[in-house]
């Protein structure tokens, strides 16, 4: 399995604290990367909420320690996937991915249609980016036990992997059993759809990174520590057999600014360099983007430039 040269990506925003009057700038800064050579976009994901939201700092629930929910309750968050099959349509060459879904909570079968169909419309673009979450009450609201959704991940992703690859898909576990299922279209990518896996570094999540991934998304201390992350998460998949070569992995890169608190562009990319020696093959850049695609364009032109000329 190739690593690819190193890739940047940016994460438009496909939720809202209170109803937006539009989602044209989704919109446009999807389209906007496309033009300016970003390599990938990333939508989150959320279906429901309950009301209460401090499991997102709660480490021990899946959360993040002093991490803070975006919005409330109430916050409108757009469907990745259903956000993804839209934006295809408007752009041609960025890769598109999710980060992260939590591909539990759909039905194994339908997941497996629906990414492959998107990864033909969109001929071989899509990354799909899974975790467990943190949230009891979303697993509540599908009906699931938030107890098992470490189980309930490996195995949407064990039948996904099945329909995607077998002309006559057969699968026998716990929770399902079928045999001589035939699933059409294949995803057109070889293999199926990427697997990114996102968690910390823990036997569970390192696990089902060795089994299933093609890339490593870090939560918690490995994203505030990449260095530290991606050496620890290399050798636990290692003892697990897995090439960490084989892997790839996603970081922040630090924004640095200037004094009028716009962002130094050769100063923030200046930490590439060792990153990607440590390991890490996808950087993320957060942006404070104009409004209207032209601005929008101009901007992420810049980045690519100035990444490109230290990566």
């Amino acid at each position: 399995m190739a690593v690819p040269d190193p890739q940047l990506t940016i994460q438009p925003i496909n939720f809202a604290a209170q109803a937006p009057d539009s989602w044209q700038k989704l919109i446009d800064t999807a389209v906007a990367a496309d033009d300016a050579g970003v390599d990938r976009i990333i939508i989150s994901d959320h279906v429901a909420f309950g009301e209460s939201l401090d499991a997102y700092g709660d480490p021990k629930q899946g959360g993040t320690a002093g991490g803070k929910q975006p919005t409330g309750p109430d916050g409108h968050w757009l469907e990745p996937l259903t956000t993804l099959s839209f934006l295809a349509g408007q752009t041609s060459r960025v890769r598109l991915g999710t980060a992260v879904l939590l591909a539990a909570l759909r039905r194994p079968a339908v997941l497996a249609k629906t990414t492959a169909t998107l990864d033909v419309l969109s001929e071989g673009r899509l990354d799909l980016g899974v975790g467990v979450g943190w949230q009891a009450a979303e697993y509540e609201a599908a009906g699931l036990d938030f107890d098992k959704r470490g189980r309930l991940l490996d195995h949407t992703l064990e039948v996904c992997r099945e329909l995607w690859t077998a002309d006559s898909a057969k699968y026998a576990s716990d929770e399902l059993a079928f045999d001589g299922i035939h699933s059409q279209p294949k995803p057109a990518q070889p293999g199926g759809v990427p697997i990114w896996v996102s968690g910390t570094v823990n036997p569970r999540a390192m696990k089902r990174l060795a089994i299933f991934g093609s890339g490593w998304i870090p939560w918690g201390p490995a994203v505030a520590d990449p260095l530290t992350g991606i050496a620890a998460m290399r050798a636990a998949v290692a003892d697990l057999g897995r090439d960490p070569s084989e892997i790839q992995a996603t970081c922040y890169i630090p924004v640095t600014r200037a004094d009028d608190d716009s962002i130094d562009l050769p100063a923030t990319m200046a930490a590439v360099p060792a990153l990607r020696d440590a390991g890490m093959t996808d950087f993320k850049i957060t942006l404070r983007l104009p409004d209207g695609r032209a601005g929008i364009t101009d901007a992420l032109s810049k980045a690519v430039e100035a990444f490109r000329a230290v990566s």
